[in-house]
């Protein structure tokens, strides 16, 4: 959330949206917001000329940046035609929306759903699932974010989930790959992800006969960016085949490019049974989700109703979105030029923490990039009121990026370059500098992983 005291839009104009428009996951009179009036490439500006470095993709979805001209020209150009569509009907945009996705997504996925969001598309992948196979359980993992419909937020192993209990019934826990603070107490040298074989373990005692689909991000986001070590996913869907559980792949944020490949998934080369997607999918400039599945799943709902459906399904609007923002990562090579951008980010996020005490971890891929904040030389997480002040210093210096509680995310448009990178880890140095003075100064002993009951590790923050 961008919440800065110093580029506030004018008290009258945001007087007047707040007695008539909420404000989301917040409680509205303590709200402070932008005018954003503006912006391009990695910037974006408020209505006070404040010129914005944008380390958080606005949403985690701006994958081509502000203003980009093929998407402004796509939108213009779908919306002069003014079209108007019920869900089944048949337009070039809708087709050709389908066809990228295919060509784009892993080897064997083939037919999409085409929606309004990732919440949308998790939903519907879960239903499809269940219609497959006739089963209700739903296996997610410990941190992940799956959106925030009530069956999502009953899914997703995220505290937001509490106010919405019980939910939706059948959902049952799997470890995550969090390396730092190891479910299991591995060290990376000593890990043969067992992290992945917990699946097999809640399998078995869940009865695999019961459950329809192992739904997992393919790299933890919002809750962490936890990427997997190589071969986890492999091992996930080899069990996956050996019990005849559906894999679904939310590549929501992970997806179009943001680690350094067009999906999370291609890092290990496997072939999920559903896929679900949005954010990068319109790069944040129309609403937009899908599911796309493999021809198998497809093939299910020729003879048999697909019971999903919504008033805006394949918006030509969206499809537009889709199809631009598809043929701009690829004609532009955002990909793998996010995997180049990524591995020098990284390098200096590295740098950036070696030198401050307080930064425990910093663990990314591609421009998918978290600093885990603790206490000096424990790995207990550094309390909230320190990371607030680190947030007021970023906001200060005109940075929008995302923060959770011990946690300070970076993730930039996909077009981002090394200059404004540069200039933004400097900004990003001096607040943490200017928060956590004791921070400076590099430290020796970050804690060891230990077992998952050592005390030095610390717990999950709020979770």
């Amino acid at each position: 959330m961008i919440d800065d005291d110093e580029s506030n839009p004018p008290e009258d104009l945001a007087r007047r949206q707040r007695e008539r428009v909420f404000y989301t996951w917040s409680a509205q009179n303590h709200v402070t917001p932008l005018e954003i009036v503006s912006g391009q490439g990695s910037r974006f500006v408020t209505a006070d000329g404040a010129r914005w470095l944008d380390l958080g993709s606005m949403t985690w979805n701006a994958a081509l940046g502000h203003g980009h001209p093929r998407m402004k020209a796509a939108l213009v150009a779908a919306a002069e035609r003014g079209l108007l569509v019920y869900p089944t009907a048949v337009f070039p945009d809708k087709v050709r929306a389908g066809e990228l996705l295919a060509e784009v997504t892993p080897r064997g996925l083939s037919r999409s759903f085409l929606c309004l969001s990732g919440a949308e598309a998790n939903e519907n992948a879960v239903k499809m699932a269940r219609m497959v196979t006739g089963r209700h359980k739903v296996v997610a993992r410990t941190r992940s974010y799956h959106g925030a419909t009530l069956a999502m937020l009953s899914l997703s192993g995220d505290p937001r989930r509490a106010l919405f209990e019980p939910g939706l019934p059948g959902v049952v826990r799997t470890v995550d790959p969090y390396c730092y603070r190891c479910p299991v107490g591995r060290e990376p040298k000593t890990c043969h992800h067992e992290c992945a074989d917990d699946l097999e373990a809640v399998l078995a005692r869940e009865g695999p006969d019961t459950v329809a689909a192992v739904i997992m991000e393919g790299v933890v986001g919002a809750n962490g960016v936890f990427v997997p070590p190589p071969g986890y996913w492999k091992k996930i869907r080899a069990i996956c085949d050996r019990h005849g559980v559906l894999l679904i792949a939310d590549e929501v944020l992970s997806g179009f490019g943001r680690t350094g490949r067009w999906f999370a998934v291609d890092h290990d080369g496997i072939t999920p049974d559903l896929m679900t997607m949005a954010k990068g999918l319109t790069a944040g400039y129309a609403p937009g989700g899908a599911v796309i599945v493999t021809e198998r799943i497809a093939q299910h709902f020729d003879e048999n109703v697909l019971q999903c459906g919504l008033t805006a399904y394949a918006h030509p609007l969206t499809c537009a979105a889709i199809v631009a923002a598809i043929e701009s990562l690829r004609d532009e090579g955002l990909p793998a030029r996010a995997a180049e951008v990524g591995e020098w980010l990284g390098s200096r996020l590295r740098e950036l923490g070696a030198a401050r005490a307080h930064v425990g971890e910093v663990r990314g891929i591609g421009l998918l990039w978290a600093l885990e904040l603790v206490a000096p030389g424990t790995r207990a997480p550094l309390d909230a009121a320190a990371v607030t002040r680190v947030g007021a210093g970023l906001k200060r210096r005109h940075v929008h990026l995302h923060r959770r509680d011990n946690l300070v995310y970076v993730a930039p448009p996909l077009v981002a370059t090394k200059e404004e990178l540069s200039e933004a880890l400097e900004l990003l140095g001096e607040a943490l500098d200017e928060a956590l003075p004791a921070s400076t100064g590099g430290h020796e002993d970050r804690g060891t992983q230990g077992s998952p009951g050592d005390p030095s590790r610390g717990a999950p923050a709020a979770r």
